[in-house]
């Protein structure tokens, strides 16, 4: 026992620094943040510590979920998930495989698909927040003024002003910002299958189209699955992006981000802890089981 502690001294020294910062900088502020959900801290008062906090376990999990606005947000939460995944990963993949054939400028292109991962968020919601501006007729701008010029003007609509899907128009900017980042993932996919895996396909007959059905893509799941882990949780972390195009925060493009932004502006503290508990729960649920699968891969 001493000698496996001995051993085990010198990369305990080692790892002790990260260990002490993740304990307090992740975990002991996990803890506080659903310390603080389980309170009625609501108020200003309360902030400042005028007025003393009580317990109240999950009831404020409870009101947050029977409330409509936010079921409301959850639901807005859903929608720009699934476009922002399904465009991420069809738009990704589809350069990626075009990109896979040798030809001419793939460097420029490649470059050029990967350009929007450079901008930040903010930036580029500045940016579409013009474009995506909801004027029409004779005050129109954006890409409703483009519609116009070109006298396609039924394509004209209030993007993310509309009421019912004005969170799909935000979900538009950020395939843009990241169908490039999923589009590297798959390509660096391709690269890595064994061209004589490929040749031997070709050999017993294969067509391009089962060439690429059953030898190349069953090759492409593992980056598929990484690339829906990534793409998935980034999007319901969304916020600086739905701010940027749709500040101040409106009903039809609000999810549980912005709502815990907005509790925590008017230091309603504990739902804001409340939100960012849920939002943590809903990204444990999908990262989790692709941790334990990929820990159960590597000790096969």
């Amino acid at each position: 026992m001493l000698k496996r502690l001995k051993k085990a001294g010198p990369p305990l020294l080692l790892l002790a620094p990260s260990l002490i910062l993740l304990a307090v900088f992740v975990y002991g502020l996990l803890y506080a943040n659903f310390q603080t959900s389980i309170t009625d801290n609501h108020t200003a008062a309360q902030a400042t510590g005028r007025k003393p906090t009580v317990l109240v376990w999950f009831d404020n999990y409870v009101e947050l979920l029977q409330s409509s606005a936010f079921q409301h947000s959850l639901m807005n939460l859903l929608l720009f998930t699934v476009v922002f995944l399904v465009g991420t990963m069809v738009i990704g993949f589809c350069w990626a495989w075009l990109m896979d054939k040798p030809s001419k400028g793939e460097g420029f292109f490649r470059a050029i698909y990967l350009f929007p991962m450079a901008v930040s968020f903010v930036a580029s919601g500045v940016v579409w927040r013009w474009l995506l501006n909801s004027n029409q007729g004779e005050n129109a701008s954006g890409l409703n003024r483009l519609f116009q010029n070109l006298g396609l003007d039924f394509l004209q609509n209030p993007w993310w002003n509309d009421v019912t899907f004005g969170i799909i128009a935000i979900a538009l900017p950020a395939i843009w910002q990241l169908a490039g980042y999923v589009m590297a993932l798959f390509l660096a996919g391709f690269r890595g299958i064994p061209d004589e895996l490929r040749e031997a396909a070709r050999m017993d007959g294969a067509s391009e189209w089962k060439l690429y059905r059953y030898v190349l893509f069953p090759q492409l799941s593992p980056v598929a699955l990484s690339a829906l882990i990534i793409i998935g949780h980034m999007s319901l972390k969304s916020f600086d992006l739905i701010m940027s195009i749709s500040k101040p925060a409106n009903y039809q493009t609000k999810v549980p981000a912005v709502d815990m932004y907005v509790f925590k502006s008017s230091f309603d503290y504990a739902n804001a802890a409340a939100v960012g508990t849920i939002l943590l729960v809903i990204v444990a649920v999908i990262i989790v089981p692709y941790l334990i699968a990929t820990n159960r891969q590597e000790k096969r």
